[in-house]
């Protein structure tokens, strides 16, 4: 009877664990889902960044105070999430600009293709 319950408990304990490495993986993954086009991304970054921001690929620096999209890229906390979530927030030093859904995912998707570039 004991080994009943014991096995019982180890089954249970350890379809426990899938489960919860399941439900972390699916939490986890859609900050890594890239929805966007990032030629198109692109395209709008040297229309309404380049101004302030260093855009390209091969770009190391950004004008002034505003930061280049490669150093964004490639800062720790950058995350599809993080970027859709100040892309949709207004900042004192950034103009206000009203971007549709599909063009913040085309301006995240080309952010994060420049990681590591």
């Amino acid at each position: 009877m004991k080994t009943r319950v014991c096995l019982r408990r180890s089954s249970s304990l350890a379809l426990a664990c899938i489960l919860l490495n399941a439900t972390v993986t699916a939490i986890a993954a859609p900050a890594q889902i890239v929805n966007g086009d990032a030629d198109m991304g692109q395209r709008l970054a040297q229309m309404w960044c380049s101004d302030c921001h260093a855009v390209g690929a091969g770009k190391a620096a950004g004008h002034g105070a505003a930061p280049s999209f490669v150093s964004i890229a490639d800062m720790s906390s950058t995350t599809s999430i993080s970027l859709h979530a100040f892309l949709q927030t207004s900042h004192e030093r950034m103009p206000n600009l009203q971007l549709t859904q599909t063009e913040i995912d085309d301006v995240v998707a080309y952010i994060l293709s420049l990681k590591g570039k």
